[in-house]
């Protein structure tokens, strides 16, 4: 296994899913992966952004399980920001793996759905462009800078639906209710490495990993009591340890919530980890996908 992974990544790789599957996944980290964005149709026509890529010679190659997914094999993040369809707001930045869990949402117009983690605003604002903007979001974000951010975002994408809370979500009043609850909980980012980039040390050391896992708790906690019933709550990380994964999502159904397998489609098309709960998906890191995890959960 690669030296530049960090030790304790390793030996929970290896706890968590075998020797032979650690080296594997260990294989996926790559040195650099390729740019990929989402087309936003709340900003302008599809076609017509995808023309004006082609025109800047960007390539952009469609996937087959999401219409706005694009891959630009040949580019780099600043040649995307460097053309007037980014600040117009008509793409996104945002990788593969993180457009997963928006997919995952059953949004339908006039729903009221909160983001719980929510800056820098991928997935609150492709959430709006999955219905025409025709939802009513409420976005945390505890981090006053992030926060802004989110706000630019969401405006500069044209979602008009949207209240931002500079406030962590923890701290949300209970009389609250959604119909939906999107939680990309904080976590490791064991998915995400790129080998050329090193990584932050603490991240990968027991005391940090058992200080994220009872975050990750709490704000599944406040997630289902902020839920109404028969609402959908999806619960996604960029890792692929166990403990900030499965174990937590354990949570949620001892809590009376009940697991809604993940789309078979999305199944079919993801490169994936073995998972120790039918339904759900971890997505397996590789040259093009960063490791993820998503799990669809209804009261």
């Amino acid at each position: 296994m690669d030296p530049r992974i960090p030790e304790y990544l390793r030996t929970a790789l290896i706890r968590d899913y075998g020797e032979a599957e650690a080296e594997t996944i260990a294989a996926g980290f790559p040195s650099r992966r390729p740019v990929t964005l989402r087309l936003n149709p709340l900003r302008g026509d599809r076609e017509d952004t995808e023309a004006s890529l082609r025109a800047a010679g960007l390539n952009p190659q469609p996937l087959v399980w999401y219409t706005d997914a694009r891959i630009l094999p040949d580019a780099a993040e600043k040649d995307v920001q460097a053309l007037p369809l980014y600040s117009e707001g008509k793409v996104y930045l945002q990788s593969l793996s993180a457009m997963l869990p928006a997919l995952m949402m059953p949004l339908k117009a006039g729903m009221s759905v909160l983001d719980m983690c929510a800056a820098p605003g991928g997935k609150s604002t492709q959430m709006a462009a999955l219905v025409d903007g025709q939802i009513d979001l409420t976005c945390c974000e505890r981090d006053a800078a992030r926060a802004e951010r989110l706000r630019h975002n969401l405006q500069m994408q044209g979602v008009r639906r949207a209240v931002v809370m500079n406030t962590d979500a923890r701290q949300l009043d209970p009389m609250f209710r959604f119909d939906a609850v999107l939680l990309d909980a904080p976590c490791t980012g064991s998915g995400t490495i790129l080998l050329g980039e090193g990584i932050p040390p603490r991240r990968m050391e027991p005391a940090w990993v058992q200080k994220t896992v009872k975050t990750q708790k709490a704000l599944m906690k406040k997630a289902i009591s902020v839920l109404k019933p028969g609402g959908t709550l999806v619960y996604a990380t960029c890792s692929i340890l166990r403990e900030e994964n499965e174990e937590v999502v354990h949570t949620a159904m001892d809590a009376g919530l009940a697991l809604v397998p993940v789309r078979e489609d999305l199944r079919e098309a993801i490169p994936a980890l073995p998972v120790r709960i039918p339904g759900t998906l971890c997505v397996r890191p590789t040259e093009l996908f960063e490791g993820f995890f998503v799990a669809v959960l209804k009261r």
